[in-house]
């Protein structure tokens, strides 16, 4: 199997470890500040490669912060190191979740948030594993809180995810459930999932089935998109529709041409 470019897939366990982030790349708007996005790569990757991408996209007033995940032991990797925003140990529907992984990560991206201007709309997106840690964070943000029960601090307002899948699906009702504030922002939040069914790296079904279980559990904003014979990257006609789908959600002035 390989994981090359902006690649790949579900987490495992693990015991806290003191972690220490790559490059940060940042995007410049080139017209008015409106909106600020972090974006996290897919295993393997790092942050310049889809900056290099982000900056070409006709969206002006978005300011892209790329981070670069942790070098880190892989468990799918035999314990081979590779930038990763948390371990994968199986590539199945029953893998238990990195959760300490998966909270450094979501913590990550609130810091980089932090200090954006008050009047800026702040977004997470990302590709295949960074896709998965961008839901995460949703859902931090949803519960008001990370995993670890610590409070989570950024305010999201749009959540995009190619090829990836959501993390700890199976704890998110109970999470939400009784929750007026928590079912007030899983309502109100967009998210927008893009997949492949050609992906023979994360499978469609898990996209698919991310998608319906946010849409069951109250994410009322829940765009699903699919795409018949597209593998494990991206195509210019997802990252149009990403455009479009920004620029209306987060309702930026225009487009560059």
């Amino acid at each position: 199997m390989s994981f090359t470019g902006p690649s790949v897939d579900p987490g495992c366990r693990t015991v806290g470890r003191a972690l220490e982030f790559g490059r940060t790349y940042v995007v410049r708007p080139k017209g008015s500040h409106q909106a600020t996005i972090v974006w996290l790569h897919g295993l393997g990757d790092n942050g310049s490669s889809w900056s290099q991408l982000l900056e070409a996209l006709p969206l002006p007033n978005i300011k892209w912060i790329c981070p670069t995940a942790p070098t880190q032991p892989i468990t799918i990797f035999g314990g081979f190191p590779s930038t990763a925003w948390f371990d994968v140990g199986d590539l199945s529907e029953d893998a238990s979740d990195d959760t300490d992984g998966l909270d450094a990560a979501a913590a990550h991206v609130a810091n980089l948030l932090s200090t954006e201007p008050a009047d800026i709309k702040l977004g997470v997106g990302g590709f295949s594993m960074g896709a998965a840690a961008s839901l995460y964070s949703a859902t931090c943000f949803i519960h008001g809180k990370y995993g670890n029960g610590n409070l989570y601090p950024a305010n999201l307002s749009a959540v995009v995810g190619l090829s990836g899948w959501l993390p700890c699906s199976k704890t998110l009702k109970s999470k939400i459930e009784g929750q007026d504030e928590g079912a007030r922002r899983a309502a109100s939040l967009p998210i927008l999932l893009c997949h492949g069914k050609g992906d023979d790296v994360v499978p469609y079904k898990f996209g698919e089935k991310s998608s319906r279980t946010l849409s069951s559990n109250g994410f009322r904003d829940m765009t699903f998109k699919s795409y018949n014979r597209l593998g494990h990257y991206s195509i210019p006609e997802e990252m149009e529709e990403v455009c479009a789908w920004l620029t209306s959600k987060l309702g930026l002035d225009g487009r560059s041409t």
